[in-house]
């Protein structure tokens, strides 16, 4: 899958300048072709025709001409053309998305099940890549609660294995990026996106409860966790309540605020008021966050214990090493690393697929937002990078954040720049900040996380498509549904249904039979070798097993594609018709399917440009072909 890639509208403000994707439009075609399609169109013409020195100094200024290396390194496109006021905005924008990233990612270390610097330890590495390789200027990369639950659900909150699952999940991301198999994607339908990130949303938000309300010892599965979670409900903390509650308010509040802060056209002090109040609720999870802490370590100073804490987390940056490939559990049993692959199951390819989906669904949005084009391809390339070089820091698998990106996106970034901003918040807070984290209240991340996913459940697309289609509705149900027993199931499941639902309307396309003296037959879609035995059998019904036999005009309008299945289907049609005498006529051909029907040398073959010549010298009874 392959997209252009072009600037945004020349009419854009030179203050917000745009930043401008790989593969310059204004040049010829043949400037702009990547690696691969050179090496496609230089063995198919010219390999017998050039002798081998030369044929390695044309491979050599394919594979090292700069706009190749601008194809795979799309910084080269903006860096050259970066501006001082390009560098303020995303100097402004990394910091705003860093004081939210840094609250985000302890919080969603604790959904994937893993101390809280494992969060942090995700949340860097993207920055400094998807600046290489990214091509949009809005997506950052990082740690997500979907991506967190999903974690979660393969490796169990084990550390190793979670980290090794990011390299493993880097590699096939690359590779598909390398082979551009980024089409593969579109075979994951809405109905069970929408499905899956419905039941994550409940799921991760219902795993914060116990949180919120101070229990411990609530097991990990999602129906078992709802039954311990009201059992224990006597054992609630009255401080950690309060305080998650508080916390909770607080959030919305912001939120709210943000979403109603009025209209542009205010007076000046207006204006000034409502970008202060826009700055304090974007950054609101750090505020809420770091209130929480000092109410937390003020109790503590006293020697009341009344919150649930963090407790100790490992200070400083992460080694740089290559990932585990071994593992060894409580009672010291070494798992090889087969072992831990084959653990892994089908986790190991349903989170490469969500990860690549969210993040260029993403990147798609924003960029038809902002008014400029992304390659789907480079941006599998950079994700697949990020988690594969992510994996020698003790990262986890990321992808892109929707909220983090909305958020660099509203506040001007101009290039992927941004993104490096972020990452130094980060590593600064993984340098200087970890002792600080000790006395973060559970609680408190806990809201974040309820008011990050509370606006993934959206009921309202259940109303949308039963008014549209309500066959739907089944993909999306199979999906919501088995993803509270296993999330990586429920995708599975939503993907095989929809699969199925597709391979149905493939085999029987909607054929339209009606009587003008001799039946004409209209197929409603293309024809494709899964349909051939239920045309075959409607024809056979219709024309041929009635009294007396039928001739039929079949309308071929639809038809694009035929193979070799169909024609055969289609020798055995007109052989019976033959022998029942009477005729079979196709209309509407095609010139590519005219072309291979008459390659096909079929018997008796007969074709009119228009169904209404078909019919008139059918009844006239001069069947010979234009």
């Amino acid at each position: 899958m392959t997209f252009s890639i072009s600037h945004r509208s020349q009419h854009a403000s030179e203050d917000m300048a745009l930043y401008i994707c790989p593969g310059n439009t204004h040049k010829p075609l043949h400037q702009r072709r990547t690696f691969n399609r050179f090496v496609f169109s230089f063995f198919t013409s010219n390999f017998y025709m050039m002798d081998r020195p030369l044929l390695g100094r044309a491979l050599a200024r394919g594979c090292c001409s700069f706009s190749t290396l601008k194809a795979w390194l799309p910084i080269l496109s903006w860096l050259p053309r970066y501006k001082l006021k390009w560098l303020q905005m995303d100097v402004l924008a990394g910091l705003t998305v860093g004081l939210t990233t840094v609250p985000q990612a302890l919080a969603y270390a604790e959904v994937a099940g893993l101390p809280v610097q494992y969060g942090l330890y995700s949340a860097f590495m993207g920055g400094f890549i998807y600046t290489l390789l990214g091509t949009s200027k809005d997506v950052t990369l990082g740690p997500t609660a979907i991506m967190s639950l999903l974690c979660f659900s393969v490796v169990g909150g084990q550390p190793c294995r979670a980290v090794l699952l990011s390299l493993l999940c880097g590699l096939i991301q690359a590779v598909m990026a390398l082979l551009r198999l980024g089409f593969l994607l579109d075979f994951i339908s809405f109905p069970v996106i929408k499905g899956f990130t419905c039941a994550a949303a409940i799921t991760i938000g219902f795993g914060q409860v116990k949180n919120l309300l101070g229990l411990q010892d609530i097991p990990h599965e999602f129906f078992q966790q709802v039954y311990y979670t009201f059992y224990k409900i006597p054992e609630t903390r009255i401080g950690d309540v309060v305080l998650g509650l508080i916390c909770l308010t607080l959030l919305v509040m912001l939120m709210l605020m943000k979403t109603n802060l009025g209209s542009d056209d205010a007076p000046a002090y207006s204006r000034a008021a409502r970008k202060l109040v826009w700055a304090v609720a974007t950054m609101r999870n750090a505020l809420v966050v770091v209130a929480a802490s000092l109410v937390a370590f003020s109790w503590d100073v006293y020697g009341h214990h009344v919150f649930t804490i963090t407790g100790k987390t490992s200070q400083g940056l992460p080694p740089f090493r290559p990932p585990p490939t071994s593992d060894t559990t409580a009672n010291g049993t070494v798992v090889t690393f087969g072992e831990i692959v084959e653990g892994f199951g089908g986790g190991l390819a349903v989170i490469p697929f969500m990860g690549l989906l969210e993040s260029i669904a993403i990147a798609k949005a924003f960029a038809s937002q902002n008014d400029y084009r992304i390659d789907a391809n480079q941006e599998l390339l950079a994700i697949g990078v990020t988690n594969i070089l992510g994996s020698f820091v003790s990262a986890y698998p990321v992808t892109g954040s929707f909220g983090r990106t909305a958020v660099n996106s509203q506040t001007g970034v101009c290039t992927p720049a941004g993104g490096i901003v972020t990452s130094v918040i980060v590593l600064l807070s993984l340098a200087f900040l970890m002792p600080a984290f000790y006395y973060i209240p559970k609680a408190s991340l806990a809201a974040v996380i309820i008011c990050a996913v509370a606006p993934m459940v959206d009921y309202r697309v259940v109303v949308k498509m039963w008014r549209i289609r309500k066959l739907d509705l089944l993909p999306f149900f199979v999906t919501f549904l088995l993803s509270f027993w296993q999330v990586q199931y429920g995708i599975i499941g939503g993907v095989a249904v929809s699969g199925a639902l597709l391979l149905y309307n493939t085999a029987r396309p909607q054929i339209k039979v009606s009587d003008h003296g001799v039946l004409l037959i209209e197929l409603g879609s293309g024809l494709s070798f899964p349909a051939t035995e239920h045309l075959s059998h409607v024809i056979y019904t219709q024309a041929l097993q009635v009294s007396p036999p039928r001739s039929v005009v079949l309308d071929c309008h639809h038809v694009s594609v035929i193979d070799y299945t169909v024609i055969s289907e289609l020798r055995d049609l007109l052989r019976q018709f033959k022998l029942h005498n009477v005729c079979f006529v196709f209309a509407r051909l095609q010139p590519s399917v005219l072309e291979i029907l008459q390659a096909a040398d079929l018997q008796d073959f007969r074709y009119k440009n228009s169904v209404e010549a078909a019919l008139q010298q059918m009844e006239s009874g001069n069947l010979l072909s234009d």
